[in-house]
């Protein structure tokens, strides 16, 4: 239980500098596209701005768990190991989100797909940390 709170923990201080990090590079590189944030689906509620920078808490601590329990079943080298990890998540947990997003809310494919390959980088990130400080066992 102490590996999956500490690898968690980290995971999730990296997550959320990188998620800041991709907030301004979005904005940055593509205004047009963080335009997009000022329609009025978003709550622009500035006390709920606290659970934008949990987010990559809480998502790092359940992968934490999920890494814990199944790292067993992946094989292969480190960045190997993240890649896979990162594409699990991305099938199993991001996949049927976007697509559910993008067939429920008025918002472009653009959007969608930035959220899509933020969410592979997450996972791939996460995986190379839970590797690093709860390695699978042989």
């Amino acid at each position: 239980m102490k590996k999956i709170l500490i690898s968690g923990l980290i995971a999730g201080i990296v997550l959320l500098i990188t998620s800041v990090l991709g907030l301004y590079t979005i904005i940055w590189f593509f205004p047009s596209l963080a335009a997009e944030y000022f329609n009025p689906v978003f709550d622009g509620q500035s006390e709920r701005y606290i659970l934008y920078y949990a987010h990559p808490f809480v998502i790092s601590l359940i992968l934490s768990w999920f890494w814990d329990r199944f790292k067993n079943l992946l094989s292969g080298s480190f960045l190997t190991l993240g890649i896979e990890f990162g594409l699990v998540y991305l099938f199993i947990a991001i996949f049927p989100m976007m697509w559910l997003i993008y067939s429920t809310m008025d918002l472009s494919i653009a959007m969608v797909a930035t959220w899509f390959v933020f969410a592979l980088a997450q996972g791939i990130i996460a995986g190379l940390i839970f590797e690093k400080t709860n390695p699978l066992t042989t």
